[in-house]
């Protein structure tokens, strides 16, 4: 099976040795792929780069064969993503605001629009402007307009973040049915473990802008109580390595 995204030995440095550095990872159609690591490891740095939004230093990334740098458009085409906080234009509506989206994917229906805002939670309050709405409901959104062209991969940068506990549900059940039902692929950054532990077959540790391990979470947890106990482990090891140094 050919992979639907390859990145190889990229690297990205930004001032202070912060960054990623020779990163390379393969990801193949329906899988949910977890990124852990802490605060500042360099997770949206990564997901920026396999997005465009910025530019590796050196290294290559493919994505559904074709060479990111030397096209971009078709490489993208297939890609929705929400990364870092959701930003929109507040006079909109959710429902304006997911309309304006599908201008550009002529494919999608308008009941695709109004389906997506009841999946999310926000149907009742599709005609209300976004600047009432709480944080958690313009996370919901952000994820309602990443899915919205059906993607073929989401990439999704601490999707739960502001989400109470029916809207981490929902969160979890709307990744499964994609995944398993439109063989969507999924990369998702989080600190919600538990979350990933349910949603994901596959995770892979970032420490100080590289790759440290990666692994089938099913083949992980026959060694570890849970993938927490499997992470904390990781950090603890790569701290006693580091300090060894």
């Amino acid at each position: 099976m050919n992979p639907i995204l390859e990145t190889a030995s990229i690297s990205k440095q930004y001032s202070k040795g912060r960054g990623v550095y020779d990163v390379s990872l393969q990801l193949f159609e329906g899988d949910v792929y977890g990124l852990l690591g802490p605060n500042g490891a360099g997770k949206t740095t990564f997901l920026k780069l396999i997005t465009g939004l910025i530019h590796p230093d050196s290294g290559g990334i493919q994505l559904f064969g074709v060479n990111l740098k030397e096209q971009f458009a078709q490489g993208i085409q297939h890609v929705g993503c929400m990364i870092e906080s959701a930003d929109f234009h507040d006079f909109l509506s959710a429902e304006q605001y997911l309309q304006l989206v599908a201008r550009f994917y002529p494919s999608i229906e308008r009941k695709q629009i109004d389906e997506l805002l009841e999946t999310v939670g926000l149907y009742t309050y599709r005609k209300e402007r976004i600047k009432g709405y709480s944080t958690g409901m313009k996370q919901k959104l952000a994820l309602a307009a990443a899915v919205l062209p059906r993607p073929k991969l989401a990439i999704l940068d601490e999707p739960t973040n502001g989400l109470d506990i029916e809207g981490t549900v929902m969160f979890r059940s709307l990744v499964k049915r994609l995944s398993e039902e439109k063989r969507m692929s999924f990369i998702i950054s989080s600190h919600m473990i538990h979350e990933l532990e349910q949603l994901c077959n596959r995770v892979g540790i970032v420490l100080k802008g590289r790759l440290h391990k990666e692994g089938y979470v099913d083949e992980l947890l026959q060694s570890n109580q849970s993938l927490e106990q499997f992470y904390i482990e990781e950090l603890q090891l790569a701290k006693e390595v580091s300090a060894r140094a």
